[in-house]
């Protein structure tokens, strides 16, 4: 399982011109699913993603976790994409859907997070703070 984590200062997804999800300050997390995740493994990466300290203390050191801020959380399986051979990426790592979106659903049920639809066009929009980015891999 792979996450980009953004830290922003607001998000949202939208769908066929509707906004889905949207957040002011907190994390929008883009996650990946491949063929052997289990709820172990998502339950360990959302754990993990709750309690990073990537939001600035009252010295303005990044110190502090998650807490009360929000997250949005959208599925990405490109993040599975393989582009080292030629120049279309195979992803052939990703999870199929039926395996994927139950853990996409734990996941951002587990951060008590809004969401994008799985598997929808959806478009993506953030103000990132910071820029704050990290990719977590289990």
């Amino acid at each position: 399982m792979r996450a980009l984590v953004h830290r922003v200062t607001e998000a949202f997804v939208t769908v066929d011109g509707q906004t889905i999800g949207s957040i002011g300050p907190g994390l929008l997390v883009l996650v990946g699913i491949t063929h052997d995740d289990t709820d172990a493994v998502c339950d360990r990466l959302a754990d993990k993603v709750r309690a990073l300290r990537v939001f600035p203390d009252a010295d303005g050191r990044m110190n502090e976790a998650l807490e009360e801020r929000e997250v949005l959380v959208v599925s990405q399986f490109t993040l599975y994409g393989d582009a080292r051979k030629g120049h279309r990426p195979s992803y052939v790592d990703a999870a199929p859907p039926e395996h994927a979106e139950p853990l996409y659903e734990r996941f951002a049920d587990r951060l008590d997070a809004q969401r994008g639809v799985f598997g929808a066009d959806m478009q993506v929009a953030l103000t990132n703070d910071g820029p704050v980015t990290l990719l977590l891999e289990l």
